[in-house]
């Protein structure tokens, strides 16, 4: 789960990380009633959406004036924002930041993340604050400075150090920077964050540290721990059709392609677009099932792909485990029945009473293209659709 920039900043607020004064809004005017409050006589309008990127698609303007911050409110609120991580579609903005402007003197980067492979936290900074990490990463790799982080231990005063003096922050704020890092860091791990980002994080003329930007992403298995965390949800901001799978425990990611696939399990449902692919097609979805599918679930998982206009075609590769390949089969029947499937369907099935299955599906009376193999399922649906 993903939450805004000023939800973000609140949370750091909470941790005694510091952060601008600013206030959110919905409207043009409760914008200018914000920076009447903030008082001075600049101020920076920030459009909010779940993505990277925004002031280089016009979303973060700066006012020298009330009219100012009334005029770039009514621009930005509304418009289709496109960044490099929205797509070409971009993203509707709803709501604003207005903030207090910031004496910037030099702009870094930190976050705290999960590093699976070292099953230890990854402390992550570099100098090279405010621009996309992920091209500092691939051009100039040694100027992110990594510590890992040992859950039982915590961020150690050593490596936080390590962390100030990797990225050039002047000694002068240096027990600053030690400070909001392990601020940081007790902030990811008792919000069961995934991550936590600053950028950029500031330096201020007056030498003291400021987090000028504010991403935070979630473990969804924790939530239940945090009704303050899900009150910050923001529906608008995602897809549809996954809010709709989420209701019945699918795992559901919409795709630019027209081959919509069902799958039990995450393993099988990517190596099964990777073949879809690998076979000249594309596909529409990454579904996963589960292990507990019932008839209703498959025929939501069909109704939900089926909404996608792109769709032309379906592929159902089951592995039949814990899931009987008999109860996908009555669960394809009857979501053929319930939506009055008019594109191929494509099933293939291995496992626990594949013979009932493929039994019950071939005398169904329903035209569905039967697969021994996941080569031959991936050939006979990108056929059928071209």
């Amino acid at each position: 789960m993903k939450i805004h920039e000023y939800q973000g900043k609140d949370i750091l607020r909470q941790f005694g990380v510091p952060v601008p004064r600013g206030f959110p809004a919905f409207t043009v005017q409760e914008a200018v009633e914000a920076a009447q409050k903030l008082g001075g006589s600049v101020w920076v309008v920030k459009a909010q959406i779940h993505a990277g990127g925004r002031g280089k698609g016009g979303g973060v303007k700066l006012a020298r004036s009330i009219d100012e911050v009334r005029t770039l409110a009514g621009q930005i609120l509304g418009m289709q924002l496109v960044t490099h991580q929205t797509g070409p579609q971009g993203q509707k903005v709803r709501r604003l930041l207005i903030e207090e402007a910031a004496d910037i003197k030099k702009e870094y980067y930190v976050a705290a993340l999960t590093d699976r492979a070292t099953q230890k936290v990854a402390m992550m900074a570099s100098s090279e604050g405010g621009m996309d990490i992920e091209e500092v990463a691939h051009k100039t790799p040694e100027k992110i400075i990594k510590v890992f982080v040992d859950p039982l231990v915590g961020l150690t005063d050593a490596q936080a150090l390590e962390l100030a003096r990797g990225i050039g922050v002047p000694e002068a704020s240096q027990a600053e920077a030690v400070q909001l890092f392990k601020n940081l860091y007790r902030c990811y791990m008792e919000t069961d964050a995934s991550l936590a980002e600053i950028n950029p994080l500031i330096l201020e003329g007056n030498g003291h540290l400021k987090a000028l930007d504010a991403k935070f992403n979630f473990d969804s298995n924790a939530l239940f721990r945090h009704p303050e965390i899900v009150a910050c949800r923001d529906l608008d901001e995602e897809d549809p059709a996954e809010i709709e799978a989420s209701k019945f425990d699918l795992s559901y990611i919409s795709l630019d392609g027209n081959i919509g696939c069902l799958v039990n399990g995450a393993g099988l449902a990517m190596a099964t677009m990777d073949t879809i692919k690998l076979f000249g097609g594309e596909p529409a979805n990454f579904l996963d099932v589960g292990g507990g599918a019932t008839a209703e679930k498959v025929t939501e998982a069909f109704k939900i792909m089926l909404r996608n206009p792109k769709v032309k075609g379906i592929l159902v590769n089951i592995f039949g485990g814990i899931m009987r390949c008999d109860t996908i089969a009555e669960g394809v029947i009857a979501a053929c029945k319930a939506v009055n499937l008019n594109v191929p369907l494509v099933v293939r099935m291995k496992g626990t009473n594949e013979d009932i299955g493929k039994k019950m599906l071939a005398e169904s009376g329903l035209p569905i293209i039967s697969a021994d193999t996941m080569a031959e399922a991936a050939t006979k649906i990108v056929a059928a659709v071209k």
